[in-house]
């Protein structure tokens, strides 16, 4: 690899995790502004919501993170970063719903059909690197990213968008139960278990590749 080329790919790395940090950090002040204006109304459901809140941004930010150390190289992708910027307004609009269930399970839908687009349109990366792969550690880091990518496009993303999509079709087609009954509670407390599962399944999937990520870094 030429000199000016490892330049550029660490440019282009700096720039995405700069963009990540910041748009995320964006969506923790809505979250954290929208979470103490509810809060201090001793309305205790709200918590889970934030907390809710909160994993979506570790779970975007830790996939980010991984996606920039794995596959983020020269030149810069213009398009997967408008999706991340998408992705931060999702976020900061869920979280001016805390407390709205019906409005909350509506908004995390739309933001899961972004998220499951974002996927698929990164998938032109990962066959991009996989074809100018040089070396046996490359191949095997990029065909985990690969089957990784290919398992949240057909399986944890659209069991994420169905499932709100149910919770806001539930609340909508029976609100005396789920909001004036308090139903909605145990919609909210299944999304933050989905969360922790997964953000368990993203560490862990980190763990895995994280030897291979060095040995390619060493290897170029």
């Amino acid at each position: 690899m030429s000199r000016s080329r490892a330049e550029l790919d660490t440019t282009v790395v700096n720039i995405e995790l700069t963009l990540a940090s910041i748009i995320q950090g964006v969506a923790l002040y809505f979250l954290t502004e929208n979470a103490r204006t509810i809060l201090s109304e001793r309305n205790w459901p709200v918590s889970i919501y934030a907390a809710s809140g909160l994993f979506v941004i570790f779970v975007f930010w830790s996939r980010s993170i991984i996606h920039t150390l794995t596959l983020i190289k020269w030149p810069l992708e213009f398009g997967h970063n408008f999706f991340y910027i998408a992705c931060a307004l999702g976020e900061a609009m869920l979280f001016t719903c805390l407390g709205r269930p019906l409005a909350w399970f509506c908004l995390s839908t739309i933001y899961a059909g972004v998220v499951w687009l974002l996927f698929v349109y990164d998938m032109r990366l990962i066959r991009a690197r996989l074809n100018e792969s040089h070396s046996a550690v490359e191949r095997a880091l990029y065909t985990h990213a690969r089957s990784d990518q290919l398992l949240n496009i057909s399986a944890f993303v659209p069991l994420l968008f169905f499932f709100n999509l149910a919770c806001t079709i539930a609340i909508y087609r029976v609100p005396d139960f789920f909001i004036n009954g308090g139903g909605h509670v145990w919609l909210i407390s299944a999304q933050l278990i989905s969360f922790i599962v997964y953000l368990v399944y993203v560490t862990r999937f980190f763990a895995r590749i994280a030897p291979l990520v060095l040995q390619s870094k060493e290897a170029g």
